[in-house]
């Protein structure tokens, strides 16, 4: 499932004021990290689906050459379980990135601080959600 005009609000309990570049650590990249490197590069360019199948080629270290070979039944075989949306994304539950969907199902990040943010959150056009909490109530 793709959103479609919508934005997804940080999380209400989130701690940050700004739009955060997710921190670097060893080993393997984080979600954060890989989903932001997506996004942050091609505004407007990915679907929710696109950097979910991104993040999950890069985390499993398949070759571009597999990928490219059997694409279509990776695809179907990581779509075929639920999966997450990205309103449980760390970017806006806890780096202070709101996302924005336009009538493509495409998605650029918008940082909190933002007047575009203080403007996409009150578009009447859009549907709206939230991220989810970081934590249980």
């Amino acid at each position: 499932m793709n959103y479609v005009n919508t934005f997804i609000a940080v999380a209400a309990d989130t701690k940050v004021e700004t739009g955060m570049v997710p921190p670097s650590r060893e080993g393997k990249k984080s979600v954060a990290q890989l989903e932001y490197e997506l996004i942050a590069a091609k505004p407007y360019q990915l679907t929710q689906e696109d950097v979910q199948f991104a993040v999950y080629v890069q985390r499993t270290g398949l070759s571009n050459q597999e990928v490219t070979a059997n694409r279509s039944a990776l695809w179907a075989e990581f779509f075929s379980k639920s999966m997450a949306c990205m309103r449980a994304s760390p970017l806006p539950k806890s780096y202070g990135w709101g996302l924005h969907f336009d009538a493509d199902g495409k998605v650029a990040l918008i940082g909190v601080e933002t007047e575009k943010y203080a403007r996409l959150v009150n578009d009447p056009t859009l549907e709206h959600t939230a991220a989810m909490r970081s934590k249980r109530s």
